[in-house]
């Protein structure tokens, strides 16, 4: 196989599994495993890709926040989760979002400065994926059950935004996780009912939780020298592959949610993890 058409699949691979429930670090370590270990800046580049793609989707909705922020105006436009606001709402659910970023940002350096991290192995992957699949419908279960009795919630406290800032971190320790997977339900375990406020909250907390961890990366691998050596075409044919697939995947999920739950992303996980298990049984 090319370089190109392995960069091509890496990038493809990134699109679609990074803002869906299904992990996309699990993924792609798997995947490399057929198509060739990259390079730490090949991967940020291709998370870069994904994150644009999320950005261009909420760029009115980012807008509007900040407008609303500053006091400049009422936000006007509805979110993809239908939620008007004002702009002392916007306000709130600006700080909120500032508030899951903040507590990510501090716990993930505390985490990366000890040191703690889970080999990229197989076994661990299959477990995490099994186990996401268990979380998800156990968190959608409650979740349906607290809405057909208090009726639907799209609000999101602080509570919701404080484990939302504890999940981005516990995802990024535990490959195979899920950051989106992680931070949408346990949004709706903390009370948000609403599948799609609690995907876009999920959503538009990762955008500078990723890029601030794009940018950590990044800064690492041009002190390291790694750029030196990079293969370019690869890594533009795979940035822009990620950019395109993510757009995709994540306007298809957000019309998917409005009218199913997310049974079908579990049953994924369970098979694929299920699956790794049985095929790799030493992890390696």
């Amino acid at each position: 196989m090319t370089e190109l058409l392995a960069a091509l699949l890496l990038g493809i691979i990134e699109g679609i599994t990074e803002f869906l429930p299904i992990s996309s670090t699990g993924h792609l370590l798997i995947a490399e495993r057929w198509l060739g270990h990259r390079s730490d800046l090949f991967n940020i580049s291709i998370q870069a890709g994904a994150i644009l793609a999320v950005v261009l989707i909420y760029r009115q909705r980012l807008w509007d926040l900040a407008m609303g922020f500053l006091g400049k105006r009422a936000m006007a436009e509805h979110s993809p989760a239908g939620m008007p606001m004002d702009a002392a709402e916007a306000r709130d659910y600006a700080f909120k979002l500032a508030a899951a970023f903040g507590i990510t940002a501090v716990l993930g350096v505390i985490v990366k400065k000890l040191g703690f991290e889970l080999p990229d192995e197989v076994t661990p992957i299959a477990w995490a994926l099994v186990i996401g699949g268990v979380w998800m419908i156990a968190a959608e279960h409650f979740a349906a059950k607290r809405a057909a009795v208090l009726g639907e919630r799209a609000k999101i406290t602080w509570t919701v935004a404080i484990l939302v800032g504890i999940a981005q971190v516990v995802a990024g320790v535990f490959p195979g996780t899920s950051r989106s997977g992680a931070t949408i339900f346990v949004a709706l375990l903390a009370g948000t009912t609403s599948r799609a406020a609690a995907t876009e909250f999920a959503f538009l907390v990762g955008i500078p939780t990723m890029f601030a961890a794009t940018g950590y990366e990044l800064i690492d691998v041009i002190h390291s020298g790694e750029a030196a050596n990079e293969d370019w075409a690869a890594l533009a044919v795979a940035f822009v592959a990620s950019a395109i697939t993510a757009f995709i995947s994540v306007k298809w999920l957000l019309r998917y949610i409005q009218s199913h739950r997310f049974t079908a992303f579990a049953i994924y996980r369970f098979i694929l993890g299920a699956a790794l298990l049985f095929l790799v049984p030493t992890g390696s």
